[in-house]
């Protein structure tokens, strides 16, 4: 709208990140961490934000996001800080269901949203994470595509027994296992 408020996109993405970080992850607890820390953040980032963005103004930016075009930008920069690829030397791959997604079918099967993360115990964060569907996909699945974004490159790989399947552990060129 004209009379409508225009927040730095950046901003408001470093506000949700934050928000989250410090456990208030939901639209109105971005509302709130921003408020409560506008002030500051306009010090130490240089940045002149008058009022700090709605809840509603959260939910516009995060519904526009390109998840996957962001989770990449994360993954590029979080590579280049200094260490990271020396620290990193295990990832662990964990798939989970997220809460309150499980939903029943026509057909009488449960359907539900689940997430399989790819997380670095040196760093003490996940460094990918991909969400699916299970009527559309399964873990195994994303968990190829998930590693194939990531750089694997002198790194151990550890996954559950759903992963140790012949099909999945090696490579469709020898027969051999890959490790």
């Amino acid at each position: 709208m004209r009379r409508g408020i225009r927040f730095p996109q950046w901003w408001m993405l470093l506000v949700a990140i934050l928000s989250i970080l410090s456990g208030q992850g939901s639209l109105m607890g971005m509302e709130r961490f921003a408020k409560r820390h506008r002030k500051t953040l306009n010090e130490l980032l240089g940045t002149h934000v008058a009022k700090p963005p709605s809840d509603s103004t959260f939910r516009l930016l995060l519904a526009q996001l390109d998840v996957e075009g962001f989770e990449g930008l994360l993954q590029q920069w979080m590579a280049a800080q200094p260490g990271v690829t020396e620290t990193v030397d295990t990832l662990v791959c964990d798939g989970k269901t997220l809460r309150s997604s499980i939903d029943e079918t026509a057909s009488g099967t449960a359907r539900f949203i689940a997430e399989v993360s790819l997380y670095s115990n040196s760093l003490g964060v996940a460094i990918a994470q991909s969400t699916y569907a299970t009527d559309a996909g399964g873990e195994i699945s994303a968990l190829r595509l998930l590693l194939d974004r990531v750089e694997l490159e002198g790194l151990l790989v550890q996954a559950d027994a759903l992963h140790a399947n012949r099909p999945f552990s090696s490579t469709s060129n020898s027969g051999a296992p890959t490790s």
